[in-house]
């Protein structure tokens, strides 16, 4: 439960303000009344990118000592505080996607999207951290979904009642303090990578 509930934390807090979220807004005008499909694609698109980064974390922490997992996750993490207070720009190269309809736009613009991104590599880390790794993956999916369901749904009135960059900043706090506990071994009773 405790890896489900921290990537569940983790990633819905990661998407504040990032560039899949945009996506979700992007997506919601381009395909009006498609909202439905949006959604099923991100869900899709999700599942396959976050299986593929948990068993990359999971892989990684039986091949690495605790020690250097627990320095590289701390790291890691402070590294996407910094990262979450950066804003995503959208790159709109002027394709709509139409032609593949918003289901298929979507699984392939978010799984896209997410490879290199940090909720990707925050994934990755959890994957090291929890031995449960259908926890994290259902975690970090139900954090994405968390994030963005409301952007495809709410589309640009969400932003004006949250902007983006008091999204980041909390999301960005959350992520220092969780490194910072990382690095001083502090676990409060959770399992921390140490």
């Amino acid at each position: 439960m405790e890896a489900l509930i921290a990537s569940f934390g983790m990633v819905a807090l990661a998407e504040m303000g990032d560039k899949t979220q945009l996506l979700s807004f992007l997506l919601a005008s381009r395909f009006p009344g498609k909202q439905w499909s949006i959604i099923a694609g991100i869900f899709v698109a999700t599942i396959f990118n976050h299986l593929f980064a948990a068993a990359l974390g999971d892989w990684a922490a039986s091949h690495v000592s605790p020690d250097v997992t627990r320095w590289v996750l701390g790291i890691a993490f402070l590294g996407f505080a910094a990262w979450a207070l950066i804003p995503d720009k959208l790159d709109d190269e002027g394709n709509n996607g139409k032609r593949a309809g918003a289901f298929a736009t979507t699984v392939v613009a978010f799984f896209l999207a997410e490879m290199g991104d940090k909720t990707q590599f925050a994934t990755i880390a959890l994957g090291a951290q929890y031995a449960n790794l259908s926890m994290v993956v259902v975690g970090t999916t139900l954090g994405m979904m968390a994030a963005n369901v409301p952007a495809v749904l709410l589309g640009e009135r969400l932003t004006r009642i949250i902007p983006l960059s008091k999204m980041r900043f909390v999301a960005a706090a959350l992520f220092a303090i969780f490194g910072i506990l990382i690095l001083f071994k502090v676990n409060f009773g959770l399992n921390l990578g140490t």
